[in-house]
């Protein structure tokens, strides 16, 4: 039976991969990678003298090539964006994979949620600020409906992937107060990355005159600004 190993590549800086993730990417000797999301210095990084790049390959063609290599006995790498288990579209992919006798291996990643809490300086969840994190997307091509008015009313931390493009849409939906901290944090982790910071009534159009239209997640709560969240000490440190 082959096997491919299905690796979450992280946020972006390379450095920022597992320590068994950058192992099996310098060992394979076949590299699937999401060339659009994935930093070309992991790509470079690895030992594959076959690298195949599945930006606009059907799953079909994507899955067909994983097997044929992995059942030859080759090491096949699936390098995904982030953490694989958030809007990776992994599942799918491991069916089609076992339907051909092929199993697959999870390698989890950092996502970038937790690359953007970095580079806000600040926690996700927070005591007597946020003791819960919704993780959510907008509806789209490939999502006839979200949620976002709804988990928006728990006044809890909310990140918002996929939503760049939308961003006007997701925070005309949001119910919370406007003044609510807000933030839009565009290639966390990447040379490039750059935060943008605001409210909810104002940090879509902060955004756009920033210049993001893709690649960032909106991040809407207290925690944004965790010097005028009013959160408590933790027990840890009392």
């Amino acid at each position: 039976m082959g096997k491919v190993y299905i690796v979450g590549a992280g946020p972006g800086a390379p450095d920022l991969i597992t320590v068994r993730g950058m192992d099996l990417v310098e060992r394979a000797d076949v590299l699937v990678y999401a060339g659009s999301l994935v930093n070309p210095a992991l790509v470079e990084r690895s030992g594959a003298s076959i690298k195949l790049d599945s930006w606009g390959m059907s799953l079909e063609a994507i899955v067909a090539a994983m097997a044929e290599h992995a059942n030859a006995g080759k090491l096949v790498v699936r390098l995904h964006s982030g953490d694989p288990a958030l809007y990776g579209a992994i599942v799918e992919q491991m069916a089609e994979l076992a339907r051909r006798g092929v199993e697959a291996e999870i390698v989890p990643g950092v996502s970038s949620l937790f690359a953007a809490a970095a580079a806000l300086g600040t926690q996700l969840t927070l005591r007597d600020v946020s003791e819960s994190l919704i993780v959510t997307r907008p509806a789209g091509a490939t999502l006839a409906e979200d949620r976002i008015a709804e988990l928006s009313r728990h006044g809890q931390t909310m990140v918002v992937f996929l939503g760049a493009e939308r961003m006007e849409e997701v925070l005309a939906k949001v119910e919370c107060p406007p003044e609510t901290p807000a933030a839009v944090v565009y290639h966390a982790s990447w040379p490039d990355q750059n935060v943008v910071r605001g409210t909810v009534a104002d940090i879509a159009q902060k955004a756009r005159d920033a210049g993001i239209e893709r690649t960032a997640l909106i991040i809407i709560g207290k925690v944004v600004d965790p010097a005028t969240s009013g959160f408590g000490r933790s027990v840890l440190y009392s």
